[in-house]
């Protein structure tokens, strides 16, 4: 099939195969990664936010040189036809006319701490007794509000107690469109589309990327995604038969990380931290999902059972991308 073969042109190419396994080594190899690649921090942010916002995500916002920024900047060239998928020249032309600042300032609204509960526990078991699972602090909320993490939240506000935010403070986050928790409409259903339905979903595996592409195999975007683990990734072909927002969970340990249904498990609520995120998408797999997390931090690197964890901040874009009967190959 020759989308699998454009797929893997655009992928494989992002990194050598001996820097797979040792993704640390990224940056101190970087000038053999690529041509015009920057150095500074503000305009590698610039760089992530352009790549971000066009649907080629960088993994988290955090000006620093990773894989998937790499993997971002590939994915990029290739689908705008650019012959050198390593050069960064064109991309950091485009970040620097479209992105004129790296970062925003932000106002911390007292709305906003209805979606937080500090008092939500670790433990599964004890889930299921609260309303939502809640975020459990406002840096935790803006962290993923602006597609980044609390640490570097904490870079770009130097000197700031970050755990102690109030309402009508104001801080430094990156200049990227935020994910808005509270126009996540609960148990919203996504139906079939006519347009979007067509749109074919490629998750990568090995690569750790989930493409997609419409009707005419071209790339409309890539997300870093966290697969599961390798005896229980369900490789073919198949499709999406459900897709909502806010979803329930049922928590089940023996299932996540034997594949098996156990005795014992727990009815999850919805919410930014439900293990689910704020959507999922349900395959012809049974039991098996697209759908966001909990730990935005984790995605590329930590395994579920089956499952394909986006960011909550990319998961909320699928809907716009892919629906109900939209095919779906795991390789």
């Amino acid at each position: 099939m020759r989308l699998l073969s454009t797929f893997t042109l655009a992928l494989i190419a992002a990194l050598p195969a001996h820097l797979e396994a040792q993704p640390s080594k990224v940056r101190d190899q970087g000038k053999q990664m690529g041509r015009g690649v920057p150095t500074d921090r503000d305009t590698i942010l610039r760089v992530q936010i352009l790549l971000d916002q066009n649907l080629f995500c960088p993994g988290k916002l955090d000006g620093a040189l990773g894989e998937f920024s790499y993997k971002a900047v590939v994915n990029y060239n290739f689908a705008h036809g650019r012959r050198d998928l390593y050069d960064w020249s064109a991309v950091v032309e485009e970040a620097t006319n479209d992105v004129p600042s790296a970062y925003a300032r932000h106002r911390i609204r007292e709305e906003l701490f209805a979606f937080i509960n500090p008092d939500l526990p670790e433990e599964p078991e004890l889930w299921q007794s609260f309303k939502a699972m809640s975020y459990r602090s406002m840096v935790e909320l803006v962290a993923e509000r602006f597609h980044t993490d609390e640490t570097f939240l904490a870079k770009i506000n130097p000197g700031r107690d970050l755990n102690y935010l109030r309402p009508g403070d104001v801080i430094n986050v990156p200049n990227i469109a935020p994910f808005k928790i509270e126009e996540v409409k609960k148990y919203q259903g996504f139906k079939e589309d006519p347009i979007l339905s067509k749109h074919i979903v490629v998750i990568d595996t090995v690569e750790r990327m989930g493409a997609i592409y419409d009707e005419n195999e071209r790339m409309l975007a890539a997300f870093p995604i966290t697969p599961g683990k390798p005896q229980f990734i369900p490789r073919g072909q198949w499709k999406i038969v459900n897709m909502n927002a806010t979803p329930e969970f049922r928590y089940d340990k023996k299932f996540l990380e034997e594949g098996q249904r156990g005795e014992t498990a727990y009815h999850i609520p919805p919410g930014p931290n439900s293990p689910v995120g704020i959507l999922w998408a349900g395959l012809s797999k049974s039991g098996i999902g697209l759908h966001g997390t909990a730990f935005p931090r984790t995605i590329g690197r930590a395994q579920s059972a089956g499952c394909v964890r986006f960011a909550n901040w990319d998961a909320i874009r699928l809907p716009s991308l892919v629906r109900p009967g939209s095919p779906v190959i795991v390789r």
